[in-house]
């Protein structure tokens, strides 16, 4: 007697992978969740250079997954931008009015010297144009920001922005142990080390670093100088806009020229004017500043994860002598006019 029972095959449902989109927002929460772990561990090392490093790090150990790589490119440039409007709202132009109009024009010119010097330096050294001009405006403005701004602005590719914050965090890290060394021996007052500090060092982080032996009261001066240099990036990004612009032949084909003032710059000086006009609570802005950080972190994770190690180290050493070259000259430049311009 046989049984009634019937085999039946089932098949599984096919897997199904998840959408690029969702794919690349998961490899970025992850990236940027490894830099801020890291930087809890080694906290003398920014978060955005531990996304950077990571994001380079996962891309050279084929720990990403080959689908979803073009949304992770798209993505990050939207987080990017998001990053630097949001950047705008650590800036109060009451506060950089206050430091009067001496300092506020030892700080202009120290950074836009610094950005021509690094930039022609770069070009006669052959390291390329927009790679020194990124090194410029990371040394002259604000750093790790500074530097994904610019990208766009000065015709640059991840590579770049890779080695120029590389090389922001090296002499960085060098300045915030060299400058409370020199403070002594230099005869330098409160006033005139916070201004100094404010105008020499690289990151906002590393300001602080430089200027907390000195005091609470010096520290605030040396951030609202630094600030200062902040609300100066969406000009100089502008500008150097203008200039790229003007040098392009006319769209044709469809190609599309460089525009006019990035949209972002505009959302930056927006943020910027709120901040200043008191219409954000002091509670939010610290939740603004959180999520600025989380933008900026993810984004530059992203644009680690496109880059090549090969490549890169192939250009270092000319890199090297460039930052090290233009930290040599902000701080001299900033030294000098500061000396010339604040008493004690």
């Amino acid at each position: 007697m046989t049984s009634g029972c019937v085999n039946v095959a089932v098949s599984a449902p096919p897997h199904r992978s998840p959408h690029p989109a969702v794919s690349a927002l998961l490899v970025l929460a992850a990236g940027l969740g490894a830099a801020a772990l890291g930087h809890r561990l080694v906290p003398q090392v920014g978060m955005l250079t531990w996304a950077v490093a990571l994001g380079v790090a996962a891309a050279n150990l084929n720990l990403l997954p080959a689908r979803g790589r073009a949304a992770i490119a798209g993505l990050t440039r939207r987080l990017l931008r998001a990053g630097v409007m949001l950047l705008g709202f650590s800036v109060s132009i009451g506060a950089v009015m206050a430091l009067g109009a001496p300092v506020i024009a030892v700080v202009a010119g120290t950074l836009l010297a610094t950005v021509v010097f690094t930039t022609w330096l770069g070009t006669r050294l052959r390291l390329g144009g927009p790679r020194s001009l990124l090194i410029g405006a990371g040394v002259a403005i604000c750093g790790a920001s500074a530097i994904a701004a610019m990208e766009d602005a000065a015709g640059a590719d991840d590579e770049d922005v890779t080695a120029a914050i590389a090389m922001i965090t090296l002499f960085g890290s060098i300045a915030l142990v060299a400058f409370p060394l020199l403070r002594a021996p230099l005869g330098l007052g409160d006033v005139q080390y916070g201004v100094w500090t404010g105008a020499g060092v690289h990151e906002v982080g590393q300001v602080v670093a430089a200027a907390s032996p000195a005091g609470a009261a010096v520290v605030t001066v040396a951030v609202i100088v630094k600030l200062t240099r902040v609300l100066l990036l969406a000009p100089v990004v502008a500008g150097v806009s203008v200039v790229r612009r003007l040098r392009a032949p006319h769209a044709g084909g469809g190609t599309a020229r460089p525009p006019l003032i990035p949209l972002f710059v505009l959302g930056f000086l927006a943020c910027a004017g709120l901040r200043s006009a008191g219409v954000v609570p002091q509670q939010a802005l610290g939740w603004i500043g959180t999520l600025q950080v989380t933008a900026l972190g993810a984004a530059l994770f992203g644009m680690g994860s496109c880059v090549h190690l090969a490549s890169l180290v192939r250009r270092s050493r000319v890199s090297i002598v460039v930052a090290a070259a233009s930290t040599l000259f902000v701080t001299a430049l900033a030294l000098g006019a500061t000396l010339l311009v604040v008493r004690g």
